[in-house]
């Protein structure tokens, strides 16, 4: 996600066009998630735009098709394989990892599918693995031992301070209905580690839910490891700006993490003309 209709005008130009809207983005955030690829395999050349309006150290993670990890299950979906990575090959080394997101139903029992597809996959990537299914959760140790030995990450998806209390609008009343209720795991199993956080519509309370990813992080940087984090809220408006003061806050703590881009300033809209 990287053309919210919300950012338009205020973090990015507009009007963009689509082959723009990246680059503008990159221009906040040197990472995103790549939903685009869980719905639809893009075109080679869609995935060569992405790749000409991003610096090679840009990380885009692009998730695998849903049609492998929801409507086959890890299993039979060979092909499907075949054509999305080939699609995803112009990315070169932005694709810092692929994101395999398992569906809620796929739970410890089926351990043994996941560990055979990670061994099916290229080593040329990097994986990570998003699961939720709270039995993972309640007995980590069965997944790990499937994910560490073969260099895949646990992706968590920390909602524990968007549940602590009703939610208060109406995009926090849908987010409520649709989001999985997923505990805080703060356990790096490689050297890339990758967080998704949600907070709240209000910026207080999202900051105030994040601080213990601030010295996660921190600590995971001084280890010499590469973590990427990806922040949301409920409507994701203010998301930018956010990711912004995060990567603040870390810096603090860790000095010699490299500032984030600065945006390019917004074009001035020219002011009406009069006669005197």
């Amino acid at each position: 996600m990287w053309s919210l209709k919300s950012w338009q005008g205020r973090f990015t130009p507009h009007p963009l066009p689509s082959g723009e809207k990246l680059r503008a983005y990159a221009g906040w955030c040197n990472a995103v998630e790549g939903n685009t690829t869980f719905y639809a395999i893009p075109p080679r050349e869609t995935a060569a735009s992405w790749a000409q309006q991003t610096a090679p150290d840009f990380r885009l993670i692009p998730k695998i098709p849903k049609r492998i990890t929801h409507e086959l299950r890890l299993s039979g979906g060979e092909d499907e394989l075949r054509i999305f990575l080939d699609a995803i090959e112009p990315l070169g080394p932005r694709a810092s990892a692929l994101w395999i997101q398992l569906p809620g139903s796929f739970g410890p029992d089926d351990l043994g599918v996941l560990s055979r597809f990670l061994r099916t996959l290229p080593l040329s990537f990097r994986y990570a693995v998003e699961v939720r299914h709270p039995d993972f959760f309640a007995a980590p140790r069965a997944l790990e031992a499937v994910l560490a030995p073969l260099r895949a990450e646990w992706i968590p998806f920390d909602t524990t301070a968007f549940f602590d209390t009703p939610p208060t609008s109406d995009a926090e009343r849908d987010a409520w209905t649709k989001k999985p209720r997923m505990p805080r795991r703060d356990t790096a199993l490689t050297d890339h580690p990758i967080v998704r956080y949600l907070g709240r519509d209000d910026t207080a309370r999202t900051v105030a839910g994040w601080q213990p990813w601030v010295a996660t992080v921190a600590g995971w940087l001084r280890e010499g490891r590469s973590p990427t984090v990806f922040l949301h809220t409920p409507d994701n408006a203010d998301a930018p700006e956010l990711a912004r003061r995060f990567h603040d806050e870390v810096r603090v703590l860790v000095p010699e993490l490299p500032a984030l881009p600065e945006p390019a300033p917004l074009p001035v809209e020219d002011e009406p003309l009069t006669l005197f």
